[in-house]
């Protein structure tokens, strides 16, 4: 999974990067500090993995990764290649979803790109310029594919679903707001616009807002748009996610208790990307190696076991399924085999969150 932070400049990206993936890019006060994407492979925090560890003590423990991508400001005119626009927009194509950063706090230290705080402008801002960029990717697709019908009428389907994509583009709204059968959004993916891709908005706040956000008129503001859009919606203060992110595990933790919070920013980043993105989690497990690997919710077990090697989807022969609960709970495989909590799937086996797998191949 790879998440585009995005927003306009100078807003606290770079800071929110940096704090997730413990690196050191520039987050300076000035327009444009970050040009080249920033990129960062972070664990995926799961507990479940050292609970399962408890059982095998294995040699190593693998969690699986998420990737953010930390993408310089856009500004007005991006589409139409202002701030180096066109170079970030084809940033934001090879992302999964995006992580629109807003600042929502007031700091006469820090300065703004367009004069005051206004989260709600912002994000029209940054919205509109997607949209104009949109709209000429569906007006050349279109155009060309109006000239080939003639000669092939298999592309009937796409011009009018492409119709149907001008239009809702010319009332100013992005393409997720259509709606759209199956059969569309199947054609709608190769046509990899900017507005199709499931946003979650991350409230840039202050430090006392974050333990007390009730005054904060931009939180409401914003999160009210969030669900009036089907995104996802959350504070995060960018200053204490870097200062948090310095701490041991175990002195982070106890911070955390201490503050009242129950997840950091990159644990709640990640929940929300897996939801938007209908993603979860399986798990292997053996004396070698304790694992997670994520999957499409819907996977089946013979492409589960694709994620690991191709040969063993190749080879598939059937699945050992115990879930993570039942495992656990007996504390050995042996005995939750002996309970018939072990069960033998095969290759069109709905794989679920938290099942612990193995799977049986001959290659």
């Amino acid at each position: 999974m790879k998440l585009g932070i995005v927003g306009l400049p100078n807003i606290g990206k770079s800071t929110i990067f940096n704090a997730l993936t413990k690196s050191a890019a520039d987050a300076a006060n000035y327009m444009y500090s970050t040009i080249t994407p920033n990129t960062g492979i972070v664990e995926v925090p799961d507990g479940r993995l050292y609970e399962i560890d408890k059982i095998y003590n294995a040699k190593k423990i693998t969690h699986a990764t998420i990737e953010f991508v930390d993408i310089a400001g856009l500004a007005k005119g991006a589409s139409k290649g202002e701030g180096l626009g066109n170079q970030f927009l084809s940033f934001i194509r090879e992302v999964d979803a995006l992580i629109h950063v807003v600042r929502c706090f007031e700091d006469e230290n820090i300065m703004h790109v367009d004069g005051d705080i206004n989260p709600l402008r912002d994000i029209e801002t940054l919205n509109l310029e997607l949209i104009f960029a949109d709209m000429e990717t569906v007006e050349r697709r279109l155009t060309k594919t109006e000239k080939m019908v003639k000669s092939d009428k298999s592309l009937g389907a796409e011009l009018e679903l492409l119709g149907r994509l001008k239009a809702v583009l010319d009332e100013g709204q992005p393409i997720k707001s259509a709606e759209l059968s199956e059969d569309d959004k199947k054609l709608l993916r190769s046509f990899n616009l900017l507005t199709d891709k499931p946003v979650i908005y991350a409230m840039n706040i202050s430090e006392d807002d974050l333990l007390d956000p009730s005054g904060n008129e931009y939180i409401s503001a914003v999160e009210e748009l969030a669900k009036r859009e089907g995104a996802e919606a959350f504070p995060i203060c960018a200053k204490m996610e870097q200062d948090i992110g310095q701490m041991e595990e175990d002195e982070k933790r106890e911070f955390l208790v201490e503050l009242g919070i129950k997840a950091t920013g990159l644990e709640r980043l990640i929940e929300a990307g897996y939801s938007l993105l209908g993603l979860i989690s399986f798990l292997t497990a053996g004396p070698k190696e304790v694992r997670a690997w994520t999957i499409a919710e819907g996977t089946k077990a013979q492409q589960a076991a694709g994620k690991i090697h191709s040969d063993i989807e190749r080879g598939f022969i059937r699945a050992e399924v115990v879930h993570f609960d039942d495992l656990t709970g007996l504390g050995a495989y042996n005995a939750a085999k002996d309970a018939g909590l072990v069960r033998l799937e095969g290759k069109e086996y709905v794989v679920k969150n938290g099942d612990v797998i193995l799977f049986r191949f001959n290659v």
